[in-house]
């Protein structure tokens, strides 16, 4: 039986055998911690402490302005050190609070309280996410008690756990699922519980074999999961693909999934919904894939959100050698870093080190016309016009392309003989026109 899959999309060098059967790796601080006011979609959170002040794990240090907002959460008790500027993994300089470890880890008191999530109501459990500081942890950072809190409950008909991990390299969610899959299936019980009408549906790609086997195992006896089977293929995970795989449903970039009766979760954040709203800890950690040719020994991490970047490569041995390229991400749609000095944050997924910048060394020449873009755009777009109109600030021109149909998946550029930087114009466009649009 063929596996359900959508046109388009690429199969790129998938990496994932240097880290994915190793147990993830816990790592705790050395020094500072820095937590930016924004980690998520929406208003930056306001700092609620002062500089002196002495803060405990699992304390609010940074207090949502807004709906679309999250708590900004310390992972470890020590002193507010400064309140500042401090570069971010965007590359710009946003608010920060640095922390600096007593290496002591006191909590506050409710911290891993049990709760039974059936004796809640639906309110009480959006509360305590809203709380716990959660957002979408597959890239995204969207306010997870915003998107399980649609207009009405009774027209979410699925829920989707995405499970996918298209990105080439990483390997952190595979781990959960192999690691803590009772926290998963739990914590997607905990978000059906919000819709009475709801379906779950756990999506994963036939790479990950194993997985898949231990969460059909854990769902067969519940009749309102079922585990999806997609077929391997980047950009598989992206969610307009993923709901219309996992329901035939179509999405767009003017609606939200619950405009077609879909919510959709990621594995940690379902994991994070499981741990805030059964186990009252908030989002303190991040699982990271520390990996690429350039790492000695890579690996899963499980670190405090606000630890440095250089402390990561540290925990794993360090580099092979010096690398040309480090992503933070993946190699398809991470960011390219030129300093490690950078704190983990909770959309952090990945830090992909690399020995050789292939990028770099590959001169982009005049296009060729082979139409190679348009067969590998998942969102069925013509990359190669839309270029066209991205080079010359046209951006009424690439609007009327459809440009702003593009999620910069960067399959076409994969896949251009040309070596043509289309992601990357796209990118700086659509940013140009949503400006253009707030003001």
């Amino acid at each position: 039986m063929s596996l359900s899959t959508f046109k388009g999309g690429i199969h790129p060098y998938e990496g994932k055998e240097l880290s994915k059967d190793k147990p993830v790796k816990v790592v705790l601080p050395k020094g500072e911690l820095v937590y930016p006011m924004s980690q998520h979609i929406g208003a930056p959170a306001k700092p609620v402490v002062a500089v002196g002040d002495r803060v405990l794990a699992g304390q609010i240090i940074g207090e949502a302005q807004g709906y679309v907002s999250v708590n900004v959460i310390a992972s470890v008790s020590g002193t507010v050190k400064a309140i500042e500027k401090r570069l971010v993994v965007s590359g710009n300089k946003e608010t920060v609070i640095v922390v600096e470890n007593d290496d002591k880890y006191e909590s506050i008191q409710s911290i891993g309280q049990k709760r039974d999530y059936t004796t809640l109501s639906k309110e009480e459990i959006r509360s305590i996410v809203k709380d716990a500081g959660l957002v979408g942890m597959g890239g995204a950072g969207f306010p997870t008690h915003v998107k399980i809190t649609p207009k009405d409950d009774s027209k979410i008909e699925y829920v989707i756990v995405n499970g996918a991990e298209c990105e080439p390299y990483l390997t952190s969610d595979y781990r959960m699922m192999m690691e803590e899959t009772s926290k998963i299936v739990e914590g997607l019980k905990v978000i059906l519980a919000l819709f009475e009408n709801a379906k779950g549906i756990i999506a994963v790609e036939d790479n990950k074999p194993e997985a898949i086997k231990k969460l059909e195992e854990l769902v067969k006896a519940e009749e309102k999961i079922q585990v999806k089977v997609l077929k391997t293929k980047f950009p598989q995970g992206a969610e307009r693909q993923l709901i219309y795989m996992s329901t035939g449903r179509k999405i767009n970039s003017t609606m939200l999934p619950a405009d077609v009766g879909c919510v959709v979760n990621n594995i940690d954040t379902c994991i994070s919904i499981y741990m805030a709203v059964c186990e009252s800890t908030p989002l303190m950690r991040r699982i990271i894939t520390v990996t690429g040719d350039a790492i000695k020994d890579p690996c899963n991490v499980n670190v405090k959100t606000g630890t440095n970047y250089r402390e990561l490569v540290e925990a794993v041995g360090g580099f092979v050698t010096k690398p040309e390229k480090i992503v933070s991400g993946g190699p398809m749609m991470g960011i390219a870093l030129f300093s490690l000095d950078i704190p983990v944050t909770k959309t952090s997924s990945a830090l992909l080190c690399m020995t050789k910048d292939e990028v770099a060394e590959q001169e982009p020449t005049a296009c060729i016309r082979c139409g190679r873009c348009v067969q590998a755009c998942p969102s069925k777009l013509i990359p190669q016009k839309m270029l066209e109109y991205a080079e010359n600030f046209d951006e009424e021109g690439f609007v009327k392309m459809n440009g702003m149909e593009c999620y910069e998946c960067g399959c076409c550029t994969y896949v251009c003989p040309a070596k043509r930087r289309l992601t990357q114009a796209f990118k700086q466009t659509r940013r140009s026109v949503l400006d253009s649009r707030k003001k």
